[in-house]
């Protein structure tokens, strides 16, 4: 059965590209522009993989790896943070929030693909 990623991210454009790339490399893909709904989302889906967008309207992805990790059914769950601004210490408090792999924009496929992988493997 295809491994399960929900894929966060509000531009509908890298939302596509992450998408596409993801079905062609064979996972299944459960698609979010709102951060609002993501942990509906995710406990309905019951992703293996979450690929967050740091940057989104309305609310932090940071705060929302966090919530993903503070919640008992979803928090073993790893997730791979996506953003544009990546500034100085940026990295850390993405990783202190609880992600498990970090992105800076714009991605590359060669690099996205094997962060997915890995986080998939175990």
């Amino acid at each position: 059965m295809a491994k399960r990623i929900l894929v966060v991210e509000d531009n509908d454009l890298n939302r596509k590209l992450f998408c596409d790339v993801l079905k062609a490399n064979g996972y299944e893909v459960v698609p979010v522009s709102d951060g609002s709904n993501v942990l509906a989302t995710a406990k309905k889906s019951e992703p293996q993989l979450v690929i967050m967008d740091i940057q989104l309207p309305n609310v932090s992805g940071v705060d929302l790896i966090a919530q993903l990790k503070a919640d008992k059914s979803l928090e073993s769950i790893p997730v791979l943070a996506v953003t544009a601004y990546a500034g100085k210490g940026d990295e850390e408090r993405i990783r202190d929030a609880g992600a498990e792999d970090y992105l800076a924009k714009p991605v590359s496929i060669g690099p996205f693909m094997a962060a997915v992988r890995k986080l998939l493997s175990d």
